[in-house]
């Protein structure tokens, strides 16, 4: 038997019993916007990364400095908000940081 003919066996096997039938987005449009707007040669190793939930460095610090804006915005007393303040700017310095190594590597070719 093929590979093809098992791999279909398979899925079908999977929709009769119902595995399909919670995904998360169901019945939506894909989004294909951001995959297409990679380079070709980049594609691959983005989606496999993207589905691992493996973010780059920079992505990671922006989500950290995002997190402590919202959290600086919602503090109450003025303890919580100098610490906030504290932790935001040095998120902040940290992503900066990050972002001119980046872009000095994209310089050198790397």
């Amino acid at each position: 038997m093929s590979f093809e003919k098992i791999a279909l066996r398979k899925i079908q096997e999977a929709i009769e019993a119902g595995e399909f039938d919670n995904l998360p987005n169901a019945g939506q449009p894909l989004d294909l916007d951001s995959y297409f707007a990679l380079p070709p040669h980049l594609r691959m190793a983005y989606s496999v990364l993207k589905s691992a939930n493996c973010v780059p460095q920079e992505i990671e610090l922006l989500n950290d400095v995002t997190r402590l804006e919202q959290a600086f915005a919602g503090a109450r007393d003025d303890e919580a908000r100098h610490r906030l303040a504290g932790e935001l700017q040095a998120a902040r310095l940290r992503l900066d940081l990050a972002l001119d190594r980046l872009k000095a590597e994209a310089r050198r070719g790397r």
